[in-house]
């Protein structure tokens, strides 16, 4: 599976990004999607995961602000940001996992100004 994660950029603090991670290969529908990030000098975080099922989760610091989701018939998923902060400033990595099976994409930076 390769994932090509898009949708980064810069944006000022309060306003919006949408990220895209599409995946090319079989079997989308069973993987667990994660979205990770590592800001500079930090250790990669879990920032949020959706099951094959649509259950959710989402670290503390975005709950309420960030919302992940998945089109299956698209390959794709998503992951809506708003009301962001200079803190959110990170890349952004996308990852499916099932079983054995783990694939990452290759991140796409934002930069949210104050």
């Amino acid at each position: 599976v390769q994932l090509q994660a898009s949708g980064g950029g810069l944006v000022q603090a309060g306003g919006s990004l949408r990220l895209s991670c599409a995946a090319a290969g079989s079997s989308f529908s069973v993987y667990v999607i994660g979205w990770y990030r590592q800001a500079p000098g930090k250790q990669r975080e879990l920032v949020a995961s959706i099951t094959n099922r649509g259950s959710t989760n989402y670290a503390g610091s975005v709950k309420g602000r960030f919302t992940i989701s998945r089109d299956n018939a698209k390959k794709t998923g998503y992951l809506q940001m708003n009301s962001l902060k200079p803190e959110d400033t990170a890349v952004y990595y996308c990852n499916l996992k099932f079983s054995l099976y783990d694939y990452w994409g290759q991140g796409t930076q934002v930069t949210v100004s104050s």
